[in-house]
């Protein structure tokens, strides 16, 4: 574990203030009361980017810049000088220069690097932070593994491994509003991270200086029927939905998905005193925080989402 400014003298600079990671991680710097800043310069423009390091002078950096595409990966596959601006010269840049001035650095990034292969079966071994990338069927996905494997090179940078990310709402970019809509869906176990656990849990990792690779997801793997199904005891039990195989759902994909389970020892082991769940206790609670959320919102019982 690397030494870093003590807890009462830490100073956060945020980076991807607008999107979905970044605007959760804004509130609970606010609700803990920590003294944060927030980032208006493109992780690509290396001299804003160290202007406003300069400016600030933060202890610890943040970043959850970076694009997955709209309405999806496959958008990257159409645009791959965006994305490599965002997701491997910005990314690049904000370590590079968190690297020279000593500061830690925070990198919300992605497990979305591997599918299960002869050594990682479904129910078998997950992968561990150690193992290389295996998975580069889809463009975004190849920008991520490319960057990981160079960010390993920078001490004072924690990369945290994000999997199918999981919100006690219906954000657009929670996986279960995602696949909520779909006509069709695959059921396959994988690695997910709640974000309401998770997250408060990867502002500690930076109090604490943590550095280097974490598979930041609940331990265990969880699959699509078994979401769905939750879905159904808690928010809506009219829902229904079809399956499909891998090979179908290729069919009507631009860029190839990512299937996967990864190890969760070495987080863990880094946080002997925090509970992290098991995600099917994890899922449990989202679903019961979820209906509760719905309806103060007034969406729930009649207003939930429906297929288009």
């Amino acid at each position: 574990m690397s030494s870093f400014a003590p807890v009462d003298k830490q100073v956060y600079l945020l980076f991807g203030k607008n999107g979905w990671i970044g605007g959760k991680l804004i509130e609970l710097l606010k609700a803990q009361g920590k003294t944060l800043h927030i980032a208006d310069s493109r992780t690509y423009n290396r001299e804003a980017v160290e202007a406003e390091i300069e400016k600030y002078q933060p202890t610890h950096v943040l970043n959850a810049a970076g694009v997955t595409g709209r309405p999806n990966v496959d958008w990257c596959e159409d645009n791959k000088a965006e994305t490599i601006r965002s997701n491997v010269i910005g990314t690049l840049n904000v370590a590079d220069i968190c690297n020279q001035k000593g500061i830690h650095h925070l990198l919300y990034a992605t497990g979305c690097i591997f599918e299960y292969d002869d050594a990682h079966t479904i129910g078998g071994a997950g992968f561990k932070e150690t193992d290389a990338a295996n998975f580069h069927k889809s463009f975004y996905s190849h920008t991520k593994a490319l960057v990981e494997d160079l960010l390993a090179q920078y001490p004072t940078t924690c990369t945290l491994r994000v999997r199918m990310p999981i919100s006690d709402d219906l954000s657009p970019r929670n996986f279960v509003t995602k696949i909520v809509k779909y006509d069709r869906v695959v059921d396959v176990p994988n690695s997910m991270t709640v974000l309401t656990e998770l997250l408060p849990i990867s502002l500690t990792m930076a109090e604490r200086g943590l550095t280097g690779i974490y598979n930041f997801c609940n331990p265990g793997a969880i699959s699509h029927n078994e979401v769905l199904a939750l879905y159904k005891k808690y928010v809506d039990p009219s829902y229904t939905w079809k399956n499909f195989t891998l090979d179908e759902q290729a069919q009507i994909l631009k860029a190839g998905r990512s299937n996967n389970t990864l190890d969760h020892e070495k987080l863990v082991a880094a946080l002997p005193d925090i509970q992290i769940n098991e995600i099917h206790v994890a899922m449990e609670g989202v679903f019961q925080r979820m209906q509760k959320n719905l309806e103060a919102e007034g969406i729930w019982p009649d207003h939930l989402p429906k297929r288009a």
